[in-house]
């Protein structure tokens, strides 16, 4: 493995679909990693020129799912350790620090887990769920590769899996309509998946699906604590699963 002063080289890996305000601050943190590399899913905004003057390598790819994205993305690495974050997440110098000393040190994990902050309208979510979310965004490519999932894709490890001190903050929501967007987009896309496993919805996928969906991050992890904002992200994403199971009800009956 090739190394730059004793540390392991880092390839910083992206998926972007429009992402031109993120991405100047996304490239100048990410200034340790020795190669950039964004997949982009044919952005119509300025996400391809502005990462393009900041010399990153941006490879065009049209959307299939995110697991393929994501797996195209790793092939295109020249080196074994990767981080792989969103525009939306913000790496803090600290957390720089950590990677760096992390990979430098011989260890027997091939991936890490980072904490994140979920904040949403503005405000940090303190419970719904959300004070324990993590995802794997440091691996060693040899060992490691995405789960295959439509969405909610997940890096799926040969080998033992650690976890960093030093979490992100996470600002997924821009506005009300982006948000709702993206939990379309999900939406879709689990339906594709629940199809293709030949699972049929019934009353109780439409009713109490999304109906314990918001009972759980609302009342169970004590959403209603984060306020008018918990109560409306339990709201959004109770819905989104009733949409995931009205796509797949329209899917078997061929309706668009």
């Amino acid at each position: 493995m090739s190394e730059n002063n004793g540390i392991p080289k880092i390839t910083a890996l992206a998926i972007t679909f429009n992402e031109e305000e993120n991405v100047k601050r996304y490239v100048e943190s990410l200034s340790f990693a020795d190669e950039i590399i964004f997949v982009d899913s044919q952005s119509t905004d300025k996400t391809v020129a502005i990462a393009l003057e900041m010399g990153v390598t941006v490879i065009e790819r049209k959307f299939t799912n995110f697991s393929e994205q994501r797996n195209y993305a790793i092939h295109q690495a020249k080196n074994d350790w990767i981080i792989f974050f969103d525009l939306d997440e913000i790496i803090t110098k600290d957390l720089e620090k950590e990677i760096k000393n992390t990979i430098k040190k011989p260890n027997s994990k091939v991936a890490f887990f980072v904490k994140r902050n979920f904040f949403f309208m503005g405000k940090k979510m303190k419970f719904g769920g959300w004070q324990n979310d993590k995802a794997i965004r440091l691996f060693n490519k040899n060992f490691c590769e995405y789960n295959g999932n439509l969405v909610h894709e997940e890096v799926k490890a040969n080998g033992s899996i650690g976890v960093l001190k030093n979490g992100l903050n996470h600002y997924s929501y821009k506005n009300f309509d982006n948000y709702n967007d993206k939990l379309n987009l999900y939406s879709k896309l689990q339906a594709e998946n629940l199809y293709n496993k030949k699972i049929k919805p019934s009353a109780y996928h439409l009713i109490f699906r999304p109906m314990y969906r918001f009972l759980w991050q609302y009342v169970f992890r004590l959403g209603a604590f984060d306020g008018k904002e918990g109560f409306i992200l339990a709201y959004v994403h109770s819905f989104s699963v009733f949409k995931r199971y009205l796509q797949l009800w329209m899917m078997y009956r061929k309706i668009d």
